[in-house]
C-alpha cells in the first residue's frame, strides 16, 4: 500500500501556521498503564464508546470537542500555539490490550489510513483501539512492527475529517532547533511540551545486542503515555518519533529519516530488513588507540567478529589483551574502522547512521581499517540482521 498524503494538506498546514496566535505549555512520553486498569477516564471501561462523562466531553475536551487549552494572548502571535493546533487533530491516543493488562501510548497520521507509533507500545497488543481529539474509539489494526527501531504501523478503516497527515522531516534538525512534544502523558489527552533539540545522531542501546542509530535528543518532557508520539518543529514538521526519556531534561526520539526509510516498507511488505555486518564493536578509547598503536584516538574498534556472518573472514577482531597504565584486559589485534565509502567513521554513532541510513542488505561497501599498524581497505558485502 503506498503512502498517499493529500498536496493540500502541507499547504494549509503552513498557511495555518503563519496565522497562529496564543502561548501554552504540558508534558509528554512512555508508555504503560497499570495492569487491569482500563485506563481511568471511561466510565464504561469500554473503549470502543465515546469516553463521555455524561456532559459531552472527552479526556480534557469540552462539549465541543476543543482541547481543553486556552491561549493566554489572544493577539501575541506565537509559533508554539500554531504548530500545537495545526497538528494536534492528528494525533491520536493509543489504547492496547494484552493478556496481562492494559497498555497505551500515542500515534500519528502518517498516510490517510496509517498511523505511526512505536513497537513497544503495540507489543503483546490482542487489541488495539486509537481515538482521535475528534471522535470515539475506534478499532485499529497493527500492520507490522519492527523491534530494531522500535516502530510499528496501525491501520484504521476512517479518521476524522479534522486529521491530516503530518509531514514527516527527512533530514536531521540543526542542533538547538526548537520543538514540542504532543501526547498523551498519563492520560492528559493533548498534552504538549516544548523544549529543543538537545543533540542528533544519538544511539539508543538495545537489550538484544543492537540499537537504534540516528536518534534525536531532546529537553522536551517525556512521561509515561506518549511514547509514539511526534516530536514537532513550529513549522509543524515531525522530525521524530518520541521513543523514551531519561531523567528531567533528556528525552530521545526515533529520526524522521530512519522513520522514513522504515515506515513505507512495513505499509508495503509487512517487514523491514537491516543491514548488517555481524560485529561487535565500540568506539576506540584512549587506552584502545594505546594499545592498537592508533595514533588518533578516533575510529571504532572491532571486538568480534560474529562467525558466519558478513564480516567473517573480511574483519579481524580482537586477538588478546594487555595492560595499559595499570589496567588490564584492554582488547588488541581488531580491526579499527575509519572510514565507510567516503564517510569518516570518528565512533561507534557515525558507524551505526551511515549503515542504518545510506545502506541496504545486499550492498557492498569499502571499508578503510587499521590492521596490524598499517592502512588497509577491504570490500564488504551486507547482510541482514537476524530476526531478534
Amino acid at each position: 500500500m503506498k503512502r498517499k498524503t493529500p498536496a493540500s494538506s502541507g499547504t494549509s498546514r503552513r498557511r495555518f501556521l503563519a496565522t497562529s496566535a496564543g502561548i501554552l505549555a504540558a508534558g509528554v512520553a512512555g508508555c504503560s498503564l497499570a495492569p487491569g486498569n482500563d485506563g481511568g477516564d471511561d466510565t464504561t471501561g469500554d473503549p470502543s464508546s465515546d469516553g463521555s462523562d455524561g456532559s459531552g466531553g472527552q479526556d480534557g475536551q469540552d462539549g465541543s470537542g476543543s482541547a481543553d487549552v486556552e491561549p493566554l494572548a489572544q493577539s501575541s502571535d506565537s509559533p508554539y500555539v500554531g504548530a500545537y493546533r495545526a497538528t494536534v487533530d492528528s494525533v491520536a491516543r493509543v489504547r492496547v490490550y494484552t493478556d496481562t493488562g492494559v497498555g497505551g501510548g500515542t500515534g500519528w497520521l502518517y498516510d490517510e489510513s496509517h498511523l505511526v507509533t512505536n513497537q513497544h507500545v503495540v507489543a503483546g497488543g490482542t487489541d488495539v483501539y486509537v481515538r482521535f481529539p475528534e471522535g470515539g474509539w475506534v478499532p485499529s489494526e497493527v500492520v507490522a512492527a519492527d523491534v530494531y527501531s522500535d516502530l510499528a504501523v496501525l491501520e484504521v478503516d476512517s479518521t476524522p475529517d479534522s486529521a491530516t497527515p503530518l509531514t514527516l522531516r527527512e533530514a536531521d534538525p540543526p542542533v538547538g532547533t526548537e520543538v514540542i512534544a504532543i501526547g498523551n502523558p498519563f492520560e492528559r489527552t493533548g498534552s504538549v511540551s516544548s523544549g529543543i533539540v538537545s543533540g542528533v545522531d544519538r544511539t539508543l542501546e538495545l537489550a538484544n545486542n543492537f540499537s537504534i542509530p540516528d536518534a534525536i535528543q531532546t529537553d522536551a518532557a517525556a512521561n509515561p503515555g506518549n511514547s509514539g508520539g511526534p516530536l514537532v518543529s513550529l513549522d509543524g514538521e515531525v522530525v521524530g518519533v518520541i521513543n523514551s526519556g531519561e531523567g528531567n531534561d533528556v528525552s530521545f526520539a526515533i529520526s524522521g529519516a530512519l522513520t522514513q526509510r522504515v515506515v513505507p516498507e512495513l505499509i508495503a511488505d509487512g517487514d523491514y530488513d537491516h543491514s548488517y555486518m555481524g560485529i561487535l564493536l565500540r568506539s576506540v578509547g584512549p587506552l584502545t588507540a594505546q594499545a592498537n598503536d592508533v595514533e588518533r584516538g578516533s575510529g571504532v574498534y572491532v571486538s568480534e567478529v560474529v562467525s558466519g556472518g558478513p564480516s567473517d573472514g573480511v574483519l579481524q577482531g580482537s586477538t588478546g589483551t594487555t595492560t595499559v597504565d595499570g589496567i588490564s584486559g584492554v582488547e588488541t589485534g581488531g580491526d579499527v574502522i575509519v572510514a565507510m565509502g567516503d564517510t569518516p567513521i570518528p565512533q561507534r554513532e557515525a558507524l551505526s547512521t551511515f549503515l542504518a541510513i545510506q545502506t541496504s542488505p545486499g550492498d557492498t561497501i569499502e571499508i578503510t581499517v587499521l590492521r596490524d599498524g598499517s592502512e588497509r581497505t577491504v570490500d564488504l558485502t551486507l547482510g541482514s540482521r537476524p530476526e531478534p
